[in-house]
């Protein structure tokens, strides 16, 4: 079962998706946060694997709350809950360490997809999907234009493999070249880079 932490100053919207979330077995929520403060007060004791965290709350918003519960535990999947107009805090809270991002009006299906992705390892980022190999060619080969594309579709490792027709030790090479030529940190960073460079983001 996925222990998940839900931090958020709306009660209602906290209530609802607790609701939702709690009546699927494979899930359980453990906390419940009204700002990040609180979430940081309690994370010592608290037993979670998934945080989802609102992006703009009062005391201490997301991106702070981030950056100081990953300083303490960083083995936490944590998950940007986001309002349509708030894109422009995408790039904040990928560099905080977030692994995904969820529209506040998602179905109940999305939230689900999106925490069992960042449990695997993956990240979430379904708005910055489509991208195509408009990368300078100067600064990546094809072969790594082709596998940026992949990624930037949420397309697993071996998934690439199988897609691109070469080995996953081919494509973890892959990745770690186009990470180190374009200086980000990981790969929803990198996702983010790239949809930025190409005005994607919106």
């Amino acid at each position: 079962m996925i222990k998940i932490a839900l931090v958020d100053d709306h009660t209602l919207f906290r209530n609802g998706l607790k609701g939702l979330l709690s009546a699927n077995s494979h899930y359980t929520v453990v906390g419940e946060f009204s700002d990040g403060s609180q979430l940081i007060a309690a994370l010592p004791t608290l037993d979670v694997d998934v945080v989802l965290m609102d992006v703009s709350m009062p005391n201490m918003d997301g991106k702070t709350a981030t950056t100081l519960a990953l300083n303490q535990r960083p083995e936490l999947k944590i998950i940007a809950l986001t309002m349509y107009g708030e894109q422009q805090y995408a790039q904040q809270m990928i560099d905080a360490g977030v692994l995904g991002f969820i529209h506040k009006d998602s179905d109940i299906q999305t939230v689900f997809d999106a925490i069992d992705t960042v449990v695997s390892g993956e990240s979430y980022l379904p708005n910055y999907q489509n991208i195509t190999s408009a990368i300078d060619p100067d600064a990546l080969t094809e072969r790594e234009i082709a596998v940026l594309t992949c990624i930037c579709q949420g397309l697993s490792t071996p998934q690439i493999a199988e897609q691109l027709n070469i080995s996953k030790r081919t494509v973890d090479a892959h990745r770690a070249r186009i990470l180190e030529k374009t200086g980000c940190n990981n790969t929803a960073s990198l996702v983010v880079h790239a949809v930025t460079k190409l005005k994607i983001l919106s």
